[in-house]
């Protein structure tokens, strides 16, 4: 069991595609895409809520995680298995 994963994205942003093949890889299989690109109040709420303009914006369950950097550095740690299973 995967904790929810939610992505914030445009439909040309390679980090977002990125960070997609390296959580698919962690066995992630669905990820709840909002692209800000589409629905721009969806900007709006994702700069509100992570103080950030920039996509990808990960949350896994209830974290936020950041960006495509944030998310392989929690990668690197061995920080990130964890947290996609709820832990």
């Amino acid at each position: 069991m995967t904790a929810r994963v939610l992505m914030y994205s445009t439909g040309v942003c390679p980090y977002c595609v990125m960070a997609e093949r390296l959580l698919t890889s962690k066995g992630v299989e669905n990820i709840e895409k909002i692209r800000v690109d589409l629905e721009p109040q969806q900007r709006m709420e994702m700069m509100q809520k992570t103080g950030r303009r920039t996509v990808p914006q990960i949350y896994i369950g209830d974290t936020h995680v950041g960006g495509f950097d944030d998310l392989s550095a929690l990668d690197r740690n061995g920080q990130l298995e964890p947290l996609l299973k709820g832990a």
